[in-house]
């Protein structure tokens, strides 16, 4: 994605990602994070505000700070870093609300040709994995990169 986006500060294992949103309401910190689930070489994306007090995620809490497009573009970044260092992964993501899931499917579908060159792209419906499709609300989104 050529958008504007922020800069990331990452560990060695790439697993976790942290970057600062600027807007209206201020300076945001905000961490992404890939975990391994229970199956093998499948992580989850994990994405929100890290909370200053315990420094952990809060991925519910709506900051509205105006910069959605970069921090998308910025998440995207953070993908292509991970999957440059694990090209056998997928990534898997789904909002923490409907809304969000709806907002990621928006994002994904703005950007699908550009995504398409680097990734296969998944559409998760009643816990079943399809080729996505613009015009089709899934559940939850899966990317692999392609060699």
């Amino acid at each position: 994605m050529r958008q504007p986006k922020y800069q990331l500060k990452a560990g060695k294992k790439l697993h976790v990602f942290q970057f600062v949103s600027e807007g209206p309401k201020g300076t945001i910190s905000k961490i992404i994070e890939f975990t391994e689930t229970n199956l093998s070489g499948f992580y989850n994306l994990s994405f929100g505000d890290k909370d200053n007090e315990t420094g952990k995620m809060n991925y519910k809490v709506i900051t509205n700070n105006g910069d959605s497009e970069k921090n998308l573009a910025t998440v995207v970044s953070a993908i292509y870093a991970f999957t440059d260092k694990y090209p056998d992964v997928m990534v898997y993501a789904t909002g923490s609300t409907r809304a969000r899931t709806r907002f990621y499917r928006m994002g994904i579908n703005k950007y699908l040709n550009e995504v398409n060159k680097d990734f296969y792209v998944y559409g998760e419906i009643d816990e079943n994995w399809h080729e996505y499709h613009k015009d089709i609300s899934y559940e939850g989104f899966a990317v692999k990169r392609k060699k």
